[in-house]
């Protein structure tokens, strides 16, 4: 007898400096591949790379983890789709909007680690707050504590 995985994507979903990356570290490292199109910010086609690099690990049977702000339902739809391609399972990981902590945050951070004030406001201004209708199986709120602890709510399964 042999036991059959289901790989499954993961999607985080937040405004820089919510939580996200802290948590797939925390939570999700051990288990999920890493997508992040931060980690290759010289590409010219971030999108695309960010699809082939799913498509491989949904193809090897990998379960992955996409770690970027995902704020539109568009967004979120094609990484829906390739899941669904590769009959893996779909959880959203939903940071709900708090500016001030994550303005907070990223002028705690430096380097490449720290974005524009803009990009945080233009994520916000974009932030459509995924339904249980939108296609995942699971939805979960996640809330960063004051500890740097993580509380982890579902919303819908």
């Amino acid at each position: 007898m042999s036991l059959v995985v289901r790989p499954e994507l993961v999607v985080l979903v937040g405004l820089p400096g919510a939580g996200k990356s802290t948590f797939y570290r925390s939570y999700l490292a051990r288990t999920h591949v890493l997508v992040s199109k931060d980690r290759f910010r010289h590409n010219r086609n971030r999108p695309r790379r960010q699809r082939q690099l799913v498509r491989a690990a949904l193809a090897c049977g990998w379960s992955v983890a996409v770690d970027n702000t995902n704020p539109g339902r568009a967004e979120r739809a094609e990484l829906l789709a390739l899941a669904q391609a590769f009959g893996a399972g779909t959880v959203a990981y939903v940071f709900p909007p708090d500016l001030p902590g994550c303005l907070r945050r990223n002028a705690e951070r430096s380097g490449r680690e720290r974005v524009p004030e803009r990009a945080l406001y233009d994520v916000l201004r974009r932030f459509e707050r995924p339904e249980p209708g939108e296609g995942f199986a699971r939805l979960c709120k996640v809330t960063l504590r004051d500890d740097g602890c993580f509380d982890v709510t579902a919303l819908a399964e």
